[in-house]
């Protein structure tokens, strides 16, 4: 028995666990903001989002590099039997990212009006103040996070970070519902909102601590008592490995934040509306980016299931393989991401009314754009793992800052424009992401030895999505036209839910009869094999 084979199976039931955990969290915080923004109203689901996207990006300096850091050095540390270094990692790890928490939360605390003011949303400097917290939190989170996941544990990882988005879901619909029923503003009902972040994360460190107490309880010892590295040494190491990493995984952090700004800016300046409108036209912009990010949490599997097939593949010179897996990877986010596009593009206004009742007017339109991004999206989430897997890492950051100074160009154009306003920052998003995924698609061309077949992986998914959207258009049309139902929501949910059912049948009974699938593409999902037996697909 290959005694590599354990070790493999532990990396993959580890992956398996976090690419399931990420498109759970990722589903449940589109679910909980859809009753938010309904409680919360379009100017208050503005608020909201502006908060998070400061609390975001903080997040991301203090915490982003983190994990991976402490895990990679502790990981090397236990492979070279030296316990007192771990010991060492853990401690020094704690010390600086509690101090680096400390100086974030004393950021938000101490200059919330001034964020709020870079942000063209002044409104929000109290929901700032209450997300400050959440940053120290994130900081220790993060090092019981890599500790655990040092010791090729990823449960504890999975688990805290399903707490968190439960408790944000629980603890942050409960306060804001309260201070709804007390009649406050809805800049304090989205700061109360907020809260539940903060819970969440405080909530995960003890339950963490305890996880990793078990890990170290069961982690077998060694009488090895070696001679640990300075305090200092070690810092230096956990800052030279983190910093890279989070400095790649704040561009699109960065990107988000300008844009934001910008969008808010240009609405007042260059479109010359009021603040109340801008803070409206913001929120329903908001409402349509949620529904817009839902559908590539579900790319979130496939594109982590990929990446070791792809890596062994080119590990052991097998073009044809990896050439295999490339295709059957992109081809299953194509049969997930095209139906999904075509969906919210021709029902756009059934599927925002129905879900954010009493919105702007200007929301179903938003959407109709937001709707044809999603799949550049989707597409670029894949094409990103791909290149990562191939090697290309350099190459798959190239990409987005491209598009991220399209977008912001785009946007400061069209947004300042009175005649367009909110209506062009959708626009601004699908091209920054056809761009992104373009850039990729000719990359892993170039790059991978064996180029892929993009025309087959594409015209089928494409030619059952479309087929499948005017089914749709033509099912909702008749249901709404002779359904004996008094105009309303009800109607709206019956119409739009017949619709719904009625295009996921055609399309499943589509993509089998025009063999847009394979088995091959079904095994790169998890349990593929039940699932292809199940569909009968051979």
């Amino acid at each position: 028995m290959d005694l590599a084979e354990p070790k493999k199976q532990n990396y993959l039931t580890g992956a398996a666990i976090l690419a399931a955990t990420v498109a759970l969290t990722k589903v449940v915080g589109a679910i909980y903001k859809i009753p938010l923004f309904n409680l919360l109203g379009d100017a208050g689901a503005g608020h909201f989002n502006v908060m998070y996207n400061i609390y975001t990006l903080i997040l991301t300096f203090s915490t982003a590099g983190v994990p991976v850091a402490l895990s990679r050095l502790i990981s090397e540390a236990r492979a070279t039997s030296r316990p007192m270094q771990v010991r060492r990692i853990y401690s020094t790890g704690y010390m600086v990212f509690g101090l680096i928490g400390l100086v974030g939360m004393t950021v938000m605390l101490v200059f919330a009006p001034q964020l709020a003011g870079l942000m063209n949303d002044p409104l929000v400097a109290t929901g700032v103040r209450c997300l400050a917290p959440a940053i120290f939190f994130a900081c220790i989170v993060s090092v019981l996070r890599g500790w655990s996941q040092g010791h090729g544990n990823m449960l504890p990882t999975a688990v805290s970070q399903i707490m968190e988005v439960m408790c944000k879901l629980i603890f942050g619909l409960a306060i804001a519902w309260g201070l709804k029923r007390m009649g406050m503003g809805n800049e304090i009902i989205a700061a109360g909102a907020i809260v539940g972040v903060t819970i969440g994360l405080g909530l995960a460190i003890p339950v963490l601590w305890c996880m990793c107490r078990r890990i170290a309880r069961n982690t077998p010892m060694t009488l090895n008592l070696d001679r640990p590295e300075p305090y200092l040494t070690t810092a230096g190491r956990i800052l030279t490995v983190s910093i890279p990493i989070t400095l790649s995984s704040s561009v699109l952090n960065i990107i988000n934040i300008i844009d934001t700004s910008l969008v808010r800016g240009q609405l007042a300046n260059g479109a010359g509306l009021p603040a109340e409108r801008v803070d409206v036209l913001y929120g329903v912009y908001s409402k349509g980016m949620t529904l817009f990010s839902f559908t590539s949490s579900f790319i979130t599997p496939i594109a982590v299931s990929v990446v070791p097939v792809i890596a062994a593949a080119l590990a052991r010179k097998n073009a044809q393989e990896a050439r295999g897996a490339v295709e059957s990877s992109m081809k299953l986010t194509n049969l997930l991401a095209m139906p999904a596009a075509v969906g919210l593009t021709v029902l756009a206004e059934p599927i925002f009314t129905v879900i954010f009742p009493g919105s702007d007017s200007h929301g179903p339109a938003l959407l109709q754009v937001l709707g044809i991004a999603s799949f550049f999206v989707c597409a670029y989430v894949i094409t990103n793992a791909i290149l990562q897997a191939s090697g290309y890492e350099r190459l798959a950051l190239l990409a987005l800052p491209i598009g991220g100074v399209v977008k912001i160009a785009v946007n400061y154009v069209l947004v300042g424009s009175p005649a367009v306003n909110i209506s062009g920052a959708p626009v601004g998003t699908l091209l920054c992401y056809a761009l992104v995924t373009l850039i990729n698609v000719i990359f892993i061309a170039v790059k991978l030895p064996e180029r892929p077949n993009y025309l087959k992986i594409t015209l089928r998914p494409l030619i059952c999505s479309l087929l499948m959207g005017g089914a749709a258009w033509g099912i909702y049309g008749l249901c709404d036209k002779f359904i004996p139902l008094a105009q309303g929501r009800l109607r709206g949910v019956v119409c739009l839910g017949i619709a719904v059912v009625a295009a996921v049948a055609v399309y499943g009974v589509l993509i089998i009869a025009l063999r847009a699938v394979t088995k091959e593409d079904i095994l790169l999902l998890p349990k593929g094999e039940k699932l292809a037996k199940m569909l009968k697909i051979r």
